[in-house]
């Protein structure tokens, strides 16, 4: 009985399990430290309102369509927003090392699209979005995404 072979996966289909693989590997390892006294979690409404106001706020900047399967820079930003909407502390929780002018830029889109919409009773509340970076400076955010090719 002859060999079975497998066939080579294409080019494409490689580079589409890569950038998947580094995503999921990415958000894996993601941890997010409890809120501090007097802050509350952002609820799944909250951050989609928070995503959908810097969609607004930069509708020039946003990647339409579904985004390349190589991106330049995936970073993972928890951020603190007061009362009134104004933007407390940033964190870090997966920044793109290599890239720290797109980490900067990413820092100075969230303070400059304050007030963000105002967190209610709570008063203060933090969230976590990724960013999804192409080179052309445009990016998604996770919450909104269309996705990637």
């Amino acid at each position: 009985m002859p060999a079975m072979t497998t066939p080579s996966p294409s080019r494409r289909d490689l580079l589409s399990l890569a950038a998947l693989s580094s995503v999921a590997a990415l958000l894996a390892g993601c941890s997010i430290r409890p809120p501090l006294p007097g802050q509350a979690p952002a609820s799944p409404a909250y951050k989609r309102a928070a995503a959908t106001h810097i969609y607004r706020k930069y509708p020039d900047r946003i990647h339409q369509g579904k985004l390349p399967p190589m991106l330049y820079a995936i970073g993972v930003l928890e951020i603190e927003v007061l009362p009134g909407g104004r933007v407390g502390a940033t964190r870090w929780l997966r920044g793109p090392s290599h890239a720290p002018e797109v980490m900067a830029e990413i820092e100075r889109l969230v303070r400059a699209a304050a007030p963000f919409p105002s967190p209610g009773g709570f008063g203060r509340v933090q969230y976590v979005d990724t960013w999804l970076w192409d080179r052309s400076g445009r990016f998604q955010l996770d919450t909104l995404t269309e996705g990637q090719l």
